[in-house]
């Protein structure tokens, strides 16, 4: 996707989403829900416009966004482990 701000230099930044829910394995590539995709980030410096002028131009200041660049798999919980987890807490 592509992330437009006109307040934002740059102004067009592209974004990454994830297309599945699970994650495709095995030699045909079938989605496997024991794995989820999950956003992978990364930390940019971008420049935002301020409602300054000077010199008959606008005064930008540096602004930090993080930003999906990618998509990875992470195992899947199972609930029946977060069960047992929760009742040794009590």
């Amino acid at each position: 996707r592509i992330s437009y701000d006109p307040t934002r230099y740059p102004k067009y930044i592209p974004e990454a989403y994830c297309l599945c829910k699970g994650c495709l394995m095995g030699i045909f590539g079938e989605e496997n829900f024991h794995f989820r995709s999950t956003p992978v980030y990364m930390p940019t410096v971008i420049l935002r416009r301020t409602s300054s002028c000077a010199g008959g131009r606008y005064v930008y200041s540096e602004d930090y966004v993080t930003i999906p660049v990618g998509c990875t798999c992470v195992p899947e919980q199972e609930k029946e482990a977060e069960s047992v987890n929760s009742s040794i807490d009590k």
